[in-house]
């Protein structure tokens, strides 16, 4: 994973929230340096490596944000960090405030441990699928990628998949305009591996 504390690099795929309707009202009281610390434990508990936490924020020595910063036109944040050796990352932005998207992401985090903790441990890993940070430019592409899933597991069925994959074989084929033997090869690949993991 190649992430950069600074500038701000929002994962793709993931939707902004429009500047003018970021919540702007705090419902947060906790110190910066609080949230931060507790997002990366919470993720730490969960068993996440490699934590980077992304922004357009100024850095201090530590590689951490100063805590007094104000007039950050983009005040979104993400995290990657890898779990049980995936690439996975979280967005927040719908905060005017970087502060309450930080807290923000830390109490997502904290209610994910809180379902593992209460027998959902399956559930969980199911729901941090659909966090999977897309792979870098030139890598290969992820099945749930190739064929357009967002949505976490519990959602794809076999069904679904033989649909999306019949949906866009109509403009990868190399007899379609725009298609290439490239596409309908990295398309049928897709396919059959999400078959292998998906069982339902």
């Amino acid at each position: 994973m190649t992430a950069e504390a600074y500038p701000l690099q929002w994962p793709e795929g993931w939707p902004r929230t429009e500047p003018g309707k970021r919540q702007r009202t705090s419902q947060f009281q906790v110190q910066v340096g609080k949230a931060i610390d507790d997002l990366c434990d919470e993720l730490g508990k969960l068993g996440a490596k490699n934590i980077v936490l992304s922004s357009n924020l100024t850095l201090n020595t530590f590689h951490r944000p100063y805590t007094k910063q104000s007039g950050i036109a983009d005040p979104g944040i993400a995290v990657y960090f890898t779990l049980k050796d995936k690439p996975m990352v979280m967005a927040r932005d719908a905060y005017a405030d970087w502060r309450d998207n930080i807290r923000s992401l830390g109490l997502a985090v904290e209610a994910f441990r809180a379902l593992h903790r209460h027998g959902g441990a399956h559930m969980m890993e199911r729901a941090f699928t659909g966090f999977m940070a897309l792979a870098a430019p030139g890598a290969k592409r992820a099945w749930r990628e190739v064929l357009g899933f967002t949505e976490p597991y519990g959602w794809i069925t076999r069904e679904r998949i033989e649909g999306a994959f019949l949906l866009m074989a109509q403009r990868c084929h190399p007899d379609k305009p725009g298609g290439s033997n490239a596409a309908m090869s990295e398309l049928n690949a897709a396919r059959d591996e999400a078959l292998k993991e998906i069982t339902v």
